[in-house]
């Protein structure tokens, strides 16, 4: 495997960890809160919390795997399979907003008095602090080490961190006055679009992924102006950019002197791949192909 592949899959599977023995802390903790604090809004939040113990192991899969080197089946690498992780933290999220909204509504149209304690309130407290804590961390490495599963992940738990905020209004209002009991259910139902918002801006990312789409027009203009900027490259064309795995693979067309070398060209050519391999961030493959310019 390549060695910084392999020390940043490394580095993504502890943050992970750390993150699982966090939510599994968080949940149970939340849990009983909720039930014993009288909070259905904590209990909705436990269950945001006991969903990222099923993304974590997701994302700690897709890091196994999809950091693995190519093979004769796998031709150009496993990439996908990270891709496939961050999807399915977006589904899972949106699964979750949808089941969590549905409740909170039934609540509401039912008109289910909750009256929630100090302790509801300080586990609120307590979760936004630890999964903030979390989330500034594993955006911190999942930017380090390129792996748009693991940034998924963070926001993840900023979702949650959020979604905590929203129950401790609801929780602290439904106490200051019992008359507001509804502020319990209300806070759920914001934690649950919150969280909806979230799972689907994973779900357009990955599925961007999925489909090959081109990064942007300032991406690809960079591209080109490193390739032209190599001595003997007169021209570039049939610029082809995707994304797998959070890394870039290219194929890219130069025009080179007609009357050079194949050896020439082909020296030009590994110019134009080291070039774009050192000065662009976050490149995997490269593949230069050389053009004669046929001109007179």
């Amino acid at each position: 495997m390549n060695p910084d592949l392999k020390t940043q899959g490394k580095q993504g599977r502890r943050v992970t960890w750390v993150g699982a023995w966090v939510n599994l802390v968080l949940a149970l903790g939340k849990l009983l809160a909720g039930i014993y604090g009288n909070s259905q809004a904590m209990i909705a939040d436990a269950a945001h919390s006991l969903s990222d113990l099923v993304t974590d192991a997701v994302v700690l899969l897709g890091l196994k795997w999809g950091r693995s080197d190519p093979d004769d089946r796998h031709p150009f690498g496993h990439g996908r399979i990270e891709t496939l992780s961050t999807l399915v933290v977006g589904v899972v999220l949106a699964a979750l907003a949808v089941g969590l909204g549905y409740d909170a509504i039934e609540q509401l149209i039912r008109g289910d008095q909750h009256h929630p304690t100090w302790l509801a309130l300080s586990a609120a407290v307590v979760s936004i602090l630890a999964k903030e804590a979390l989330y500034r961390y594993t955006v911190l490495v999942g930017r380090r080490i390129k792996s748009q599963a693991v940034v998924a992940n963070a926001w993840h738990h900023r979702s949650d961190a959020l979604s905590s905020v929203a129950v401790l209004v609801g929780v602290a209002g439904a106490m200051i006055n019992p008359a507001w009991h509804s502020l319990d259910a209300w806070a759920a139902l914001v934690v649950s679009l919150l969280i909806l918002k979230v799972g689907g801006e994973v779900l357009w990312g990955a599925l961007q992924e999925m489909v090959d789409t081109a990064p942007s027009s300032e991406v690809m203009d960079s591209i080109k102006h490193c390739a032209l900027g190599v001595a003997g490259v007169e021209q570039v064309h049939d610029l082809k950019v995707r994304s797998i795995g959070g890394r870039l693979q290219m194929q890219i067309h130069v025009v080179v002197d007609g009357e050079l070398r194949v050896s020439q060209g082909h020296d030009i050519a590994k110019a134009v791949e080291l070039c774009l391999q050192t000065e662009m961030p976050d490149v995997g493959e490269v593949i230069v192909h050389v053009d004669p310019d046929d001109r007179p």
